[in-house]
Order: structure tokens, then C-alpha cells, then sequence
């Protein structure tokens, strides 16, 4: 239980420079009083700021700030839960937000948020809303449970009964339900992916071991062939340079001719002119016995010694010219047949040069086909790394295979679980269980304020209002003041649950202007005799307007406006 002992606060909206202090604790029933704007309802603010960091009515934090003196705003509240001893305080320009435990400063370093969310879930055990719900009722901002949403009014309800772990939990363990889904669809696309390496691993040990024998025979024996073709060059290469030696044998014996016809020719045209020359000659002393030149008379036997003469020279040059024409006929039958021999030794080089190359070719087949099968017999050799590669695969592909199951498995406990946590589960049955109390104890504070109606709510927190005029009534069916009835049972329900759970349970509880705004008169006696005497064990503040209440309070706190800010005097 909350044990609210004190709050106190300073430049706070119309409040000055000077603490305005309330004990919380002191009286069983407070009348807090006082004109429009005197600042009644500063209480309420103050609680929600300190708190939670934000105000009851809705204003601005920056509006919280008293305007005159525009800085210093500070409120601190000191109370108690169980047995230890609790003290925030919180306040603007400068910021500030502390939290000791009995009498110690909690550590600081970590962020007003996450500060706020510790403060929340581990000493108030409810939110701001719960809170509103449970220990304030305010006539203006305040937000009637009926008039929530179903997803406010559950969590209100959760709050109550301490149950919105669950909530928490169902969202720790959807989060790890997704978690586990990616993990499976990565371990789904990892095993897809082992299982294609295993497949090719061992399509390609196949194909090392049922292949590679049948490959290296045939690439031997496309060496054979190639050895045989090559010999077979090789071969015929001796058998034309033999052929070659032959016709270079012949080609020496008819060497020369050019050169000798060269040397004959000139003699052939010399030898020619001499002729030409001694048959002019010749011709001349035959025809002529008188110099057509000189005109005189050549002498008879000198013209006839002449014409001998000429007669034997030119027979010797005849039988001599004959002779060289026959060498230069020789000579050149012989360079004919140098240039027939020679051709025929090029054409068999040049044969020889074309087996040359073919034998080339062969040889770089022969190394390849052999570079070949060594790559080949290496692998043979070497196929038992390509059986590890294989294992490892496998052993790789059983982990998957494992940890997919580890997976399957979690994620079928985490779905039980989620579906334990979700509000059809475990929920679900503590909010059946607690339903029996929330309603008869709404209809048992009803009764108490005369207002006699059958009010039940459902497990989805709908309302089935029954009366004795009409069955069929909803909760805006009623007027203002028959809502604020129902609404004054619901708080003080919420109240007896968190009491009888022992959650959210509190010794401090505030009416804002509620005697004021729908309850009529009959009304406002039997709620003051109900928060009198009905409700046990809490401090109960009401603010109102109206007159002549005073003494049907134990403490009545009146406030008013003393140049221009709050001021607070106490009646006891």
C-alpha cells in the first residue's frame, strides 16, 4: 500500500515563492474550499506533476510556472510504501526530478524517461491514467471510466489487478515468436543452399572418379594417334631429304653453266664479228680488182692471196665458232637442268617445312592432352580432400537440420506461451474471476446512494444496465447526475479491488468539485456518507463550492488571493 504522507509546493501556477504544505495523511476527511481562481485545485496538479511530470487539468508544462515570478517551481511529495520511505521531487526552470529512498538520492545518470518508466512500474505500481482513475475524480478534465475506450478501460483494469505483466510478457515473447520465424527462414534459405553444395560436391566426385579413367584413355589415345601422324611426317621428311641429297648431288655436277655462258657469249659475238668482217673481206677482193676508193689497180696475185687467205681464216673461224656455239648449247642444257633440279629441291623443302609444322602441332596437342591428364590424375589422387569437402558439408547441413528443430521447438513453446499471455488467456481468467466482486461492489455503493440498477460489465468491460423501468439502458442513457453516481461506485470499486489485490491500493483520495457539478442534494449527503463511513482506511479530499458542508468534515483547508497569489489557511 501507498502511504501518501506529505506534498508541498512553490511557484506552482497562482502559488508564490513560499511552500504551500498539505499533510496528506492527517485527517480522515479534508474540505478544501475557497473562490474561482484561489487556487483548490493546485492540489491536484501538483500530485500528477510530481508524480508524472504533467499536470491534472491538462495544462501545458510551461503554463505550470507562476507567471510573476516565471521561475523556481518546485513540488515534493514524501510518502511511504510498505515499509520504505519515499521522496520525489520535481520542479521547472530549473529542471529537476530526484528520487530518494529512504533519504538516499537514487543514481541520476539515466534519462528522465527511462527514470519516469522505473518510478512508474517499480514503486507507484500504475500509470498516470490508473492513477486518475483510481485516486482522483475531478468534475472538469477527469475522464469517467465509462467514457473511456475499451483498450483504456482494460488497461485501467490490468493496473488493478497487477496482471499487465502479462501484457508486458506477451510482448517479450511475440517479439521472440518473430525473432524465431527469421531465424528459421535463414536457417530454411542456409540448409537450401548446403543441400545444392552438397549435390554438386558429390556430382563432382562423380564425375572424378566414373569419368576421369574413361577421359584419360581416350586423351591417350588421341596421343597415340598423334605419335603415329607425327612419325609419320618425320618419315616422309627422311624420305625427301634424301631426295634432296640426291638432286643437290646433280645440281654440283651442272653447277657453273651460268657463270661459263656468261663467259662464252661475248666470245660467240666476237668471234661472229671476225666473220662478218673477213666475209666483207672476202666479198671485197672477189668482187673488186680496182679500190673503188683510190682507183687503182689491185695487184692480181696479191687480190687472189687475199681471197685464200680469207677463205682459210674464215673456215677456221667457222669450225671454231661452230664449237663454242655447241659449249654455249652445253652450258646452257646444263643451267636448264640446275633450274629444274633446284626448283624440285625447293618444293621439297618446302614440303619438308609444312611436315615440320604438322609435327609442331602434334607435339603441342601431345603436351596439352598430357597437361591434361595430369590435372586429371591429380584429382584422382587428390579426391579424398574432395570426400572432407563433402563430409564437411554434411556435418554443416546436420547442424542446420539441428538447430531448425531447436528453433521448431522454441517457437512452439514461445507460440504456447503467447497464447497463455494473450487476453483470451491467463487474463482473460483473473479478469472472470474478479468480475463477481467489481460488480457487486459497484451495485453495492449504487444502493448506497439510493440509486437502485442492476450494473454489470462484461469481460470486455461493456456495460448491461438493468432498472426497474426499463431493461435495456446504457450508461449515457442516464442523466449527469445519475453518470456521476455510477461513476463515484466505479472509484471506490477500483479502490476496494486494488485493497482486496493489494496492487494499486492508496490511502489518498481527491473529488474534484463532484459534490458541485451533478449531484443533487440527497446526492451529495449520501456520498459524504459513504466516503465518511464506507470507505476504510483513506484520506479523502474534497473540493467543492458549496456552503454550509464545514462541519461535516474533520479538516476544512480554505484557500484564497492574497496580492495576486494562493493562500492557504487551515480550519481543524
Amino acid at each position: 500500500m501507498i502511504l501518501f504522507e506529505k506534498i508541498r509546493w512553490k511557484n506552482l501556477l497562482s502559488t508564490g515563492n513560499q511552500f504551500v504544505e498539505v499533510e496528506l495523511s492527517k485527517n480522515s476527511t479534508t474540505l478544501i474550499m475557497g473562490p474561482n481562481g484561489a487556487g483548490k485545485s493546485t492540489i491536484l496538479d501538483a500530485l500528477c506533476f510530481v508524480l508524472y511530470g504533467k499536470s491534472f487539468r491538462k495544462i501545458r508544462k510551461d503554463q505550470l510556472i507562476n507567471t510573476t515570478n516565471e521561475k523556481g517551481t518546485v513540488v515534493e511529495i514524501e510518502f511511504n510504501v510498505n515499509t520504505t520511505g519515499w521522496k520525489i521531487v520535481r520542479g521547472i526552470k530549473p529542471n529537476i526530478f530526484e528520487i530518494y529512498k529512504n533519504g538516499t538520492l537514487l543514481d541520476q545518470s539515466s534519462h528522465s524517461l527511462d527514470q519516469q518508466k522505473w518510478l512508474d512500474q517499480n514503486v507507484l505500481k500504475m500509470n498516470y491514467k490508473s492513477f486518475t482513475q483510481i485516486v482522483i475524480l475531478g468534475s472538469s478534465s477527469f475522464i469517467p471510466f465509462m467514457q473511456l475506450t475499451t483498450s483504456h478501460r482494460k488497461e485501467v483494469v490490468e493496473d488493478l489487478l497487477d496482471i499487465k505483466i502479462f501484457s508486458s510478457m506477451n510482448a517479450i515473447v511475440k517479439e521472440k515468436v518473430r525473432s524465431c520465424n527469421d531465424k528459421i527462414r535463414s536457417l530454411e534459405y542456409k540448409k537450401d543452399s548446403i543441400l545444392d553444395k552438397v549435390v554438386m560436391q558429390k556430382e563432382f566426385i562423380d564425375e572424378i572418379e566414373c569419368r576421369s579413367n574413361q577421359t584419360i584413355e581416350e586423351k591417350r589415345e588421341r596421343i597415340d594417334r598423334l605419335i603415329q601422324e607425327s612419325d609419320h611426317y618425320v618419315m616422309e621428311n627422311h624420305v625427301t631429304e634424301d631426295e634432296v641429297t640426291d638432286l643437290r648431288k646433280k645440281m654440283e655436277i651442272v653447277s657453273g653453266a651460268t657463270s661459263k655462258v656468261k663467259k662464252l657469249m661475248p666470245l660467240k659475238g666476237k668471234m661472229s664479228s671476225k666473220v662478218s668482217i673477213i666475209t666483207k673481206e672476202h666479198k671485197f677482193f672477189t668482187e673488186n680488182r680496182v679500190c673503188p676508193t683510190c682507183t687503182q689497180s689491185i695487184e692480181e696475185e696479191f687480190r687472189l692471196n687475199k681471197i685464200s687467205d680469207s677463205k682459210n681464216r674464215a673456215k677456221e673461224l667457222q669450225q671454231g665458232y661452230e664449237e663454242l656455239k655447241e659449249a654455249i648449247q652445253k652450258e646452257e642444257l646444263r643451267e636448264s637442268q640446275f633450274q629444274v633440279f633446284s626448283k624440285e629441291v625447293t618444293k621439297l623443302l618446302n614440303g619438308i617445312t609444312q611436315n615440320n609444322t604438322h609435327i609442331s602441332g602434334c607435339q603441342k596437342q601431345i603436351q596439352q592432352l598430357e597437361s591434361e591428364i595430369q590435372r586429371t590424375s591429380t584429382q584422382l589422387t587428390n579426391r579424398n580432400s574432395e570426400y572432407e569437402k563433402l563430409s564437411d558439408f554434411n556435418n554443416s547441413l546436420e547442424d542446420t537440420y539441428q538447430h531448425l528443430a531447436k528453433k521448431r521447438e522454441d517457437i512452439s513453446y514461445y507460440s504456447f506461451t503467447y497464447n497463455l499471455l494473450k487476453d483470451s488467456g491467463v487474463k482473460s481468467k483473473i479478469i472472470k474471476k474478479y468480475l463477481p466482486l467489481i460488480n457487486q461492489q459497484v451495485n453495492k455503493y449504487l444502493q448506497m446512494m439510493d440509486f437502485y440498477i442492476n450494473f454489470q460489465l462484461s469481460e470486455e468491460f461493456n456495460e448491461t444496465i438493468q432498472n426497474p423501468i426499463q431493461e435495456d439502458f446504457t450508461y449515457s442513457s442516464f442523466s449527469e447526475g445519475e453518470k456521476s453516481r455510477i461513476d463515484l461506485a466505479l472509484i471506490l470499486t477500483w479502490r476496494d479491488v486494488a485493497r482486496f489485490k493489494n496492487s494499486v491500493n492508496t490511502n489518498l483520495l481527491l473529488f474534484d468539485e463532484t459534490l458541485d457539478s451533478s449531484l443533487d442534494g440527497p446526492g451529495s449527503d449520501e456520498f459524504i456518507k459513504i466516503i465518511k463511513y464506507a470507505v476504510k482506511d483513506c484520506n479523502i479530499f474534497v473540493i467543492s463550492h458549496k456552503q454550509g458542508m464545514e462541519e461535516k468534515f474533520h479538516n476544512v483547508m480554505e484557500f484564497s488571493k492574497v496580492k495576486g497569489f494562493s493562500h492557504m489557511s487551515m480550519n481543524n
